[in-house]
């Protein structure tokens, strides 16, 4: 589903605005009875310094236009390749722009806007930690995939061989990529492996979890959970109790 109708299945036909402009996509739309604001990236995305903006520039205005009125939820979409990889990018201050997306994320979360992330087509390096993993809830759609670092790109960065990085990966999900990994370390909540479900339902009922937990990092207790992460809770609380 790689086109505009995926609003329709979320939302169904009719209850939303959401307009793609290029690699940015936005606009209101209704879940139910709750408006939320719909934020996102498009089309396998390199997020450069204009769509780091333009990200953070409608969050922003999301929480400006809610200020005195019950927060809406965010619902963040990932479709991204990763981070803009140019010289010009790197020169302009690309790394600027991501943290200000950040602190934007951060802002509408202290301001009371529950968040939620689907991640449609591929969710990338730094152009999804940039503001999608930061959400409440992380949902990977049908066929999503994510990773930090292709095997043989992370083979070339670290010299280590890519037969061993490819045996450390069938052993442990930190190195593998693919979104049934992230869901084993907790950094994805939820594996969504149909098209067939009732989405609008599926989608409501995420938003509730995504409440539930708001402003809560339970990542490394989910893992520890899943058995994807075995040492990251401990080793936070050990360092929380000083």
């Amino acid at each position: 589903m790689s086109d505009a109708r995926l609003f329709d299945a979320l939302f169904g036909a009719g209850q939303h605005e959401v307009v793609i402009d290029g690699h940015f996509v936005a606009g209101p739309a209704r879940l139910g009875n709750t408006p939320v604001a719909v934020i996102g990236t498009w089309d396998t995305a390199a997020v450069d310094g204009d769509l780091a903006l333009a990200i953070a520039g409608e969050i922003l205005r999301v929480v400006e236009a809610d200020q005195g009125a019950t927060p809406r939820p965010i619902i963040f979409i990932a479709d991204t390749q990763g981070q803009a990889l140019s010289r010009r990018e790197e020169l302009l201050g690309l790394n600027g722009c991501f943290a200000h997306v950040a602190r934007c994320v951060d802002l509408a979360r202290r301001s009371g806007h529950p968040t939620l992330t689907l991640i449609h087509g591929e969710a990338v390096s730094g152009g999804f930690l940039a503001f999608g993993m930061l959400a409440d809830r992380v949902i990977a759609l049908p066929e999503s995939q994510v990773r930090v670092m292709d095997l043989r790109a992370m083979s070339r960065v670290t010299k280590i061989e890519l037969e061993r990085l490819q045996t450390l990966a069938k052993a442990s999900p930190v190195f593998a990529p693919g979104a049934d990994n992230y869901w084993r370390m907790g950094a994805v909540s939820t594996l969504w492996e149909s098209t067939d479900g009732d989405w609008p339902d599926m989608l409501a009922e995420e938003l509730a979890q995504a409440r539930d937990v708001a402003g809560q990092d339970i990542r490394a207790r989910t893992g520890a959970e899943r058995g994807g992460r075995d040492l990251a809770d401990p080793v936070a609380r050990e360092v929380a109790g000083g």
